[in-house]
């Protein structure tokens, strides 16, 4: 495990305090949790992009398009 030394505007220390007490977590629990998500949310738009890249832009505008037509006809029967 590793040690890492952070500094933060004394407000932004002081919030994360309190979220971290209205969790019920520690600050170092408070911001494995936040680590943890923010790498989730990177590595889910690195697969996003990746797949974005080799995709067809017509045969996504047709799946649009006929969900499109698909909700329309559930909202106005």
């Amino acid at each position: 495990m590793s040690t890492l030394t952070i500094r933060l505007p004394d407000p932004t220390a002081n919030r994360l305090k309190q979220v971290a007490h209205s969790r019920g977590l520690s600050m170092n629990k408070l911001i494995e949790e936040l680590s943890t998500q923010a790498i989730a949310a990177f590595d889910a738009e690195v697969r996003f992009r990746a797949l974005a890249a080799q995709a067809d832009p017509q045969a996504a505008l047709k799946i649009l398009d006929r969900l499109d037509a698909r909700d329309s006809s559930v909202l106005n029967p």
